[in-house]
């Protein structure tokens, strides 16, 4: 009792209110059923039919040495971008952006709430996945693994700029039905699964300037070939500014 009535005692610090915050968000996240199914079971889907089938044949490894960084890379795009989109559009319809952008967490600390919670659900697909791909062979190189973390923290700042820019500026149903659509023509046509070698003609020019292509592209070289491919990072990074900088001006909170 006399901590609580203790005149020390004082409001949580800035860093304690975004970690509750993120820790909520995260929750909510892994709480909701839908979501899982993007975030886990549609990529583990995805990692077993590419594994068992010729589609990745011939492109500088095993089909789940190839196949893996893909999967990682859609992972990102499924919590950074739809997940996070979707979550955010209804958050601000009910007006609970509205709300805890007046509380002393301020909009700041909301969104870095939101991006602590995709990084958290992200480093756990990485466990999920990981694991089940080393139970079907996969053998990534052992110093890839800081670069390739690293393109992959990349990738979901560039996807969780545009899901806010997509959930800030248009309706929480179009949001729905934007991110989703997204998701399945990135994850078929934008490179980040299936490369673009393996593509229609029409879309091998185009799917490396796509966030989508750029990530695919960057984990594979940095999992299969041990390298950074410095283009597809600057693409991600523009990607990432532009999308920003537009969230920014134009994300609108009620």
């Amino acid at each position: 009792m006399s901590k609580l009535l203790s005149p020390n005692a004082g409001p949580a610090s800035l860093p304690r209110r975004i970690l509750q915050q993120g820790r909520y968000e995260t929750i909510t996240m892994l709480r909701n059923g839908e979501q899982l199914i993007l975030a886990v079971v549609l990529p583990l889907l995805a990692l077993a039919g590419l594994t068992v089938t010729p589609l990745l044949d011939g492109l500088g490894g095993p089909r789940v040495d190839v196949a893996t960084p893909g999967i990682l890379a859609l992972c990102a795009m499924s919590t950074a971008f739809t997940g996070q989109g979707i979550a955010t559009g209804f958050d601000r319809r009910y007006g609970v952006l509205r709300f805890l952008s007046t509380t002393p967490l301020g909009r700041g600390g909301l969104i870095a709430g939101k991006i602590l919670a995709v990084l958290v659900v992200l480093f756990l697909q990485v466990l999920v996945v990981g694991a089940v791909a080393g139970l079907l062979g996969w053998q990534p190189r052992p110093e890839a693994w800081l670069p390739g973390l690293g393109i992959l923290v990349l990738g979901a700042a560039s996807f969780t700029a545009l899901g806010l820019l997509v959930a800030g500026t248009v309706r929480p149903e179009a949001t729905l039905a934007i991110t989703n659509l997204l998701w399945i023509l990135l994850g078929a046509l934008g490179g980040i699964v299936v490369p673009a070698e393996r593509l229609p003609a029409v879309a091998q020019g185009i799917v490396h300037f796509l966030p989508s292509g750029a990530l695919g592209q960057a984990l594979r070289d940095a999992f299969l070939l041990g390298i950074v491919p410095f283009p597809a990072v600057l693409v991600l990074l523009l990607w990432t500014l532009l999308a920003g900088a537009a969230a920014i001006r134009w994300f609108k909170w009620n």
